[in-house]
């Protein structure tokens, strides 16, 4: 869970600095990733507090913070909200109660958020 805050609370990537990411439209070469980390934090925002957690809240305030940190277009923010609604509506329809499946789930969910946001900082966030 740190990893995924450290990592957004990063300077946008490389190439982004000094301009507003991506002000042209244009679509980085980590769309993909920025993608899949928005869906995970929607999975988390309905998963987490199903089960209990008490940072029912975060979820949504980080994916507030990518979008924060990234500034994307308005065609980009769309991909980015309709990445992270899919993410919690796909397990809004599959979990009405915290099973084990479901607290496996949050735990894998974030294990691969954490994975993830580090390889984008990694790869991106340097150069």
């Amino acid at each position: 869970m740190v990893a995924i805050s450290l990592a957004l609370a990063l300077p946008p990537p490389a190439g982004a600095q000094g301009a507003p990411p991506n002000s042209s439209g244009s679509t980085p070469p980590y769309e993909a990733d920025m993608l899949r980390l928005a869906e995970m934090l929607g999975t988390l925002h309905y998963i987490r507090p199903l089960c209990g957690a008490p940072d029912a809240a975060r979820w949504r305030e980080e994916m507030q913070a990518l979008i924060d940190a990234e500034q994307p277009s308005d065609a980009r923010r769309g991909l980015m909200i309709a990445a992270f609604n899919r993410g919690y509506e796909s397990y809004r329809q599959v979990y009405h109660s915290c099973t084990p499946s479901a607290e496996l789930a949050a735990q894998r969910y974030l294990e691969a958020g954490a994975r993830l946001s580090r390889d984008i900082a990694a790869r991106y966030g340097s150069n």
